[in-house]
């Protein structure tokens, strides 16, 4: 095992965009994750650090999660921190929303989550998220942290390779991550869908979702000339629509 990779039992479930966020929502996903924690009421943890701890993205997910059968929390960066160690040590699952992966990488290792996620992963916690949330498990990423034209972004290499996320959903990210690997710029990688999303385990693909038609996974390569574009055929995942008021 390559030494900056987690223990060999860890799950990640990197997502191209959708879930719980998504307008309607669709919680094929959201439920999904549920299944791979360890206990059948999990501690599910939120951080939206990418949006500034956006207070209605984190009420809606404490919203939706509340009526999945689960125990959800957030943990707030910005506002009367917790213990920070003692928050992610009771998490089951740990979603990352979307957002500024620049600036919350930037904040995580100002306190100290880039270890305490390895060490969570590594004793078991399922960790996943959607856009920022997923691009960041990875060595590197494509990014909108910045104004003007999408950017790589070095991750935190929990998991090899790139990631770019939304790739069919914003017209520019094909391309931009295209030129990225042809140009040697990113390392080769995985492109996630909308409506799709990839899960690992112990650093390896194990499984490719999708919940909505036509989305799906892209490994993305360099080749002779170009760029070779290989579609991962995704798992279907059944819709699901939520009963309960989400805000």
């Amino acid at each position: 095992m390559k030494k900056d990779h987690p223990s060999e039992r860890g799950h990640i479930v990197a997502i191209g965009g959708g879930g719980f966020a998504a307008d309607p929502p669709n919680l094929a996903i959201d439920r999904y994750l549920l299944s791979l924690a360890r206990r059948a009421r999990p501690n599910v943890g939120f951080l939206a650090t990418a949006t500034g701890d956006l207070p209605g993205y984190v009420a809606r997910f404490l919203a939706v999660y509340a009526g999945l059968g689960c125990r959800p929390s957030a943990l707030p960066l910005f506002t009367h921190t917790p213990d920070v160690a003692g928050w992610v040590r009771s998490q089951d699952v740990i979603f990352v929303g979307g957002g500024n992966t620049r600036s919350m990488l930037a904040v995580w290792r100002e306190w100290g989550l880039p270890d305490l996620l390895r060490e969570a992963h590594a004793a078991g916690t399922v960790l996943a998220g959607q856009s920022a949330g997923a691009i960041c498990w990875f060595e590197q990423g494509v990014t909108d942290s910045w104004a003007g034209p999408l950017r790589p972004l070095d991750c935190l290499r929990f998991l090899p390779g790139s990631c770019c996320p939304h790739y069919d959903g914003e017209a520019e990210r094909k391309p931009a991550y295209r030129g990225f690997v042809e140009g040697g710029t990113l390392t080769a990688g995985v492109a996630i869908d909308d409506g799709a999303a990839v899960h690992y385990m112990g650093g390896e693909r194990a499984r490719v979702l999708a919940w909505r038609e036509n989305a799906g996974a892209w490994q993305v390569a360099s080749a002779p000339g170009g760029v070779r574009e290989e579609r991962l055929e995704p798992e279907w995942l059944e819709p699901v629509t939520p009963d309960w008021p989400v805000g």
